[in-house]
C-alpha cells in the first residue's frame, strides 16, 4: 500500500522538510508551511497566477485589475518563495525517480477566498471567477512543467484542495457585508470551472467534509479523492464506494492531525470496518493510499508532525493485512 501527506506542515525549514518527505513517505510531496510569510495554500496559488495580479490587504489577497497587470510586491515575494522551495526541492531531489505531489487551492475556494478590484469575493462575479480558473489552469501547467523541468524523473501527481466547495454548493459563503450569502451554485458549474484545472498532471482533489462532493470531482476528470475518514458521513461513504468500484484511487485520512497518537490496527480500523460493511472488493482496499486526516500545520512541533507521518507506513501494513483476511 501506499502513503502521503496532504501538504501543509509546521515549522520554516523547507529544506528539512524536503529531506524527511522524501524518505518518510511513499508519494513524497512539495511541503506547504504557513508558519512562513507567504506561505500558507492561498498564497501559493496566488504565486503561480501568472497572468492575473493581486495585493494582500489586511482582510486577504485581492485582485488589482485595471489596465496595469503588474505583481504587487506581496505576490512578487509569494513567487519568490515558491522559486526557493522548488530551488531547494531539485537540489535535493536530484536523481530522485517516482511519484511526486504538488498541492494547489482549487478553483473554487480560491474564488470564495480571493476579493475582486472593489471588494465581495471573486465568487460574486461569474465572469471573473471564470477568469481567475483559467489563469489558475494555466499557472498550474507551468508550475508543473517546471517541476518537470526540476525534477526530471518525477511522475507529477496534482492534489487540488477544495475546502470551500461545499460551502459554495450549499450557497452558505458570506457576502461582504456579512448580512447575506452568495447565490450557491450547481453540479454541473461546479465541474465545469474544476475540469478547467484538472488536465496538466494525474489530479486528486481534496476535500475535509462530512459529505465531500466527490460525484463532482470525478465529473470533473480527477483520478482521485482525498478525504478524512473521521467526518464521513453515511452519504460520504456512499460516494466513496461508488468512487472506488468506478475506479478512482481514495486517499484515506486515517492518522489525526493532532492529540494522542494511536496505534497503527486502531488508526486502521475506521476504513477497514467500513469497507467491510459496504460489501467493497478487499483489492480495492489495498489500492487505497493512506494520509493523516488533513493537513500537519496545527501539529505542535515538527518533530510531532514527523511521527504522524512515520505511523502511516505502519498503519498501511494494518490496513493491508486487514484487506489479506477479508
Amino acid at each position: 500500500m501506499t502513503t502521503t501527506g496532504l501538504g501543509s506542515v509546521p515549522g520554516d525549514d523547507i529544506r528539512e522538510w524536503t529531506k524527511v518527505l522524501l524518505e518518510a513517505v511513499d508519494i513524497p510531496f512539495l511541503a506547504e508551511l504557513p508558519a512562513r510569510p507567504y506561505g500558507d495554500m492561498v498564497s501559493r496559488a496566488v504565486a503561480v497566477l501568472t497572468e492575473l495580479a493581486a495585493d494582500l490587504q489586511p482582510a486577504g489577497w485581492r485582485l488589482t485589475g485595471g489596465s496595469d497587470p503588474r505583481a504587487s510586491l506581496d505576490q512578487r515575494r509569494a513567487r519568490s518563495l515558491l522559486a526557493e522551495d522548488l530551488d531547494a526541492l531539485e537540489e535535493l531531489a536530484d536523481g530522485y525517480t517516482g511519484p511526486l505531489k504538488l498541492q494547489l487551492t482549487g478553483p473554487w475556494t480560491l474564488a470564495s477566498t480571493v476579493e475582486l478590484p472593489r471588494g465581495d469575493k471573486v465568487l460574486a462575479d461569474h465572469g471573473a471567477r471564470r477568469d481567475l480558473a483559467d489563469a489558475l489552469a494555466l499557472g498550474l501547467g507551468e508550475h508543473v512543467a517546471e517541476v518537470r523541468r526540476r525534477v526530471p524523473g518525477a511522475e507529477v501527481v496534482v492534489q487540488v484542495d477544495e475546502p470551500g466547495l461545499p460551502a459554495v454548493l450549499a450557497g452558505a459563503v458570506p457576502t461582504a457585508s456579512g448580512w447575506s450569502k452568495h447565490r450557491s451554485v450547481d453540479g454541473p458549474g461546479a465541474v465545469e470551472l474544476l475540469s478547467l484545472v484538472i488536465g496538466a498532471a494525474p489530479t486528486v482533489v481534496h476535500c475535509c467534509a462530512a459529505r465531500p462532493p466527490i460525484e463532482v470531482f470525478t465529473k470533473a476528470g480527477a483520478t482521485g479523492v482525498a478525504v478524512d475518514v473521521s467526518l464521513l458521513t453515511e452519504p460520504g461513504w456512499e460516494q466513496i464506494a461508488l468512487a472506488a468500484e468506478a475506479g478512482s484511487t481514495i486517499y484515506a485520512g486515517l492518522v489525526a492531525t493532532t492529540g494522542p497518537l494511536p496505534n497503527p490496527e486502531q488508526a486502521a480500523a475506521p476504513l477497514v470496518r467500513r469497507w467491510r460493511e459496504l460489501g467493497l472488493d478487499p483489492e480495492l482496499l489495498k489500492k487505497v493510499v493512506i494520509t493523516p486526516a488533513c493537513g500537519l500545520a496545527a501539529a505542535p512541533s515538527p518533530q510531532d508532525a514527523r511521527s504522524r507521518l512515520d505511523l502511516l507506513r505502519r498503519t498501511a501494513e494494518a490496513v493491508a493485512e486487514a484487506a489479506e483476511n477479508t
